[in-house]
């Protein structure tokens, strides 16, 4: 497993070394020589040498939970959470200082701060790189992307200056290209969905046999949300000793860590400060924590989650049952507040069809899953072989499950739910959505780059379902308004294509539409019958005003490709909290 960057050279050792070569490690059951007795003071009151932190590897010393401290009379002093952890790091400590080492008891969270606060810049370097570099949007060039999108819309421009009824024709066809391929991967997700056997429920494991599991919780500016987030996180019904939470917090956000300190952390919970980088967002947070996560199943988790109590233990039978290629468990996702107005029922009824037929189809019909993010888990070892999150793509989850794909590895959802906050406000709804569409793009113009190896690597069924869930979700987001504004025709209203298009394609056209409509309605129907939400099938109809928010948040997307690709527009949670 990569632990980071490369170790710093070794600082020299101090003269003073007893002849014998004695290791001194917990318990102090061997008779010591002279100079190698405990100091009369604290070992700790001795100032932290950097150097040695440095010489070991930062990345090793948070994984290991150990940190070597400073040389005190001839021996190392290492700072260690227990005498488990530092038996498990008695041989890399030993090849790199020698054997004499002396152990001093301190609980991790002060070895994270030290380990953090002396190498911060260098940690914070390793996590926004994690990801190689070839499948990482860190690869595109931002003046290239510029000059791209430029060149393009001067085409689009010129040629609807040139012929501007070839260019209608052509746009609305594209349109209706990108809505006849997403419905037909809907209906074939869903039919898969609805008619498959379902996988029998693996036998729950025994408290004995359940594996050690870390939750990773991004939260910035947060602190309307942190105690909220710690009852519900107690709810979870899963062994203490099995279980830790890692609540990541940028070190310059003072009151989220205030609120998590008035909020009393259990001692299952435990805060992990974020140093700068050049980059601020989730999957670098993510990257840096992983490190430190000591779980054989890495989960996440965002800061409004009310994930169900038994969801911890579903997950571990899953994966008990599971061949080792589903290197990944993703939850249904819900909404605790869907009746706070039409905004939230428009979105719970989005990721009903989303979570209860398009996932679960795509997984029957062995298709790439773009992974939400949260509700997800992974199996450690392929998580960090993969080299995590790419720290640079702001819709990183999506992106990991075409990488887990691409690498042979499988992504199932488990019969299990987390409820979360639907965004009930126009303005942060699309700038959460521009995010999501950004990421989407950077997705499909980072996997794009080698057309043929990504076609070798997914197959050609999975190769055109990425093309119609990344390319044709953008294409049909942008130009849905396009075919929304036929519905002027039977309105009385006329429309500038009739007189472009031959006798009676126009009806041809519109039956085909309310075709897809009826198809829509039916799928959006058996979506929500699966989730059990309390929304009326009436706000169906409603979505032909909901999409059109869509379309201003892929302009804001398209725009922010541009000038800002790597900037995590931030949604405030908390705010309309419905649940128990």
């Amino acid at each position: 497993m990569d632990l980071g960057p490369q170790a710093a050279p070794l600082p020299p050792r101090p003269a003073g070394l007893a002849e014998a070569p004695v290791s001194f490690l917990f318990p102090p059951a061997v008779a010591v020589p002279a100079p190698l007795r405990p100091p009369a003071r604290d070992p700790l009151a001795l100032a932290p040498d950097p150097a040695l932190a440095a010489a070991y590897g930062p990345a090793r010393c948070l994984a290991d939970g150990v940190l070597p401290w400073a040389w005190n009379r001839g021996e190392l002093l290492v700072a260690t959470e227990s005498p488990r952890h530092l038996a498990r790091a008695r041989d890399s400590l030993t090849a790199r200082f020698g054997p004499f080492l002396r152990p001093v008891e301190l609980p991790r969270p002060q070895i994270e701060t030290a380990v953090l606060s002396q190498h911060g810049p260098a940690l914070a370097r390793a996590a926004e790189t994690r990801c190689p570099a070839a499948q990482s949007c860190r690869a595109l060039d931002p003046r290239r992307l510029a000059l791209t999108f430029a060149a393009l819309a001067a085409t689009l421009l010129l040629a609807a200056l040139a012929d501007p009824q070839a260019t209608l024709l052509a746009a609305f066809a594209l349109a209706l290209l990108a809505l006849l391929a997403n419905t037909a991967l809907k209906i074939a997700a869903a039919l898969a969905a609805l008619h498959s056997p379902p996988r029998p429920a693996p036998a729950p494991l025994p408290d004995t046999d359940l594996p050690r599991i870390s939750l990773l919780i991004a939260l910035f500016r947060e602190s309307d949300i942190a105690a909220r987030l710690i009852r519900r996180l107690e709810r979870l019904d899963y062994p203490r000793d099995r279980l830790e939470v890692l609540l990541l917090v940028e070190d310059d956000d003072t009151p989220t860590r205030d609120a998590l300190v008035a909020a009393t952390l259990p001692a299952w919970m435990r805060v992990i400060p974020v140093p700068a980088g050049t980059i601020r967002t989730k999957p670098r947070a993510l990257n840096l924590a992983l490190d430190a996560a000591q779980g054989d199943i890495i989960g996440v988790y965002d800061a409004e989650d009310a994930p169900e109590p038994d969801q911890l233990r579903t997950v571990a039978a899953a994966f008990a049952a599971a061949p080792a290629q589903v290197a990944c468990l993703q939850a249904a996702l819900d909404f605790y507040n869907p009746r706070r107005n039409w905004l939230s029922r428009c979105f719970t009824l989005e990721y009903a069809q989303w979570f209860r037929l398009i996932l679960p189809g795509l997984e029957r019909l062995r298709l790439p899953l773009p992974l939400g993010g949260t509700s997800v888990f992974f199996r450690r070892a392929p998580l960090a072989a993969l080299g995590g999150w790419d720290a640079h793509n702001v819709t990183e989850d999506a992106d990991l499950g075409i990488r887990l794909a691409r690498h042979g590895l499988t992504t199932r959802m488990i019969p299990s739910t987390t409820h979360e906050e639907a965004n009930c406000r126009a303005l942060p709804w699309v700038r959460q959505r521009s995010r999501w569409i950004k990421g989407y793009l950077m997705t499909w113009l980072v996997h794009m780059q080698s057309p043929r190896r990504l076609l070798r690597d997914l197959g050609p069924r999975g190769f055109a379902g990425f093309q119609i869930l990344f390319l044709g979700t953008l294409a049909q987001t942008l130009l849905g308004p396009l075919l929304l504004s036929l519905w002027s025709v039977p309105l009385g209203f006329g429309h500038p294509v009739q007189a472009l298009l031959p006798a009676g394609a126009l009806l041809s056209l519109g039956l085909l539409l309310l075709t897809v409509e009826a198809v829509s309605t039916l799928l959006l129907l058996a979506a929500l019958r699966r989730s059990g939400q309390p929304v009326s099938p009436l706000w169906i109809p409603t979505l032909h005003a909901y999409f059109p928010l869509g379309t201003l948040a892929a302009a804001k997307a398209l725009a922010e490709v541009v000038t800002r690709p790597f900037y995590w527009d931030k949604t405030r949670h908390g705010q309309f909290d419905d649940s128990p």
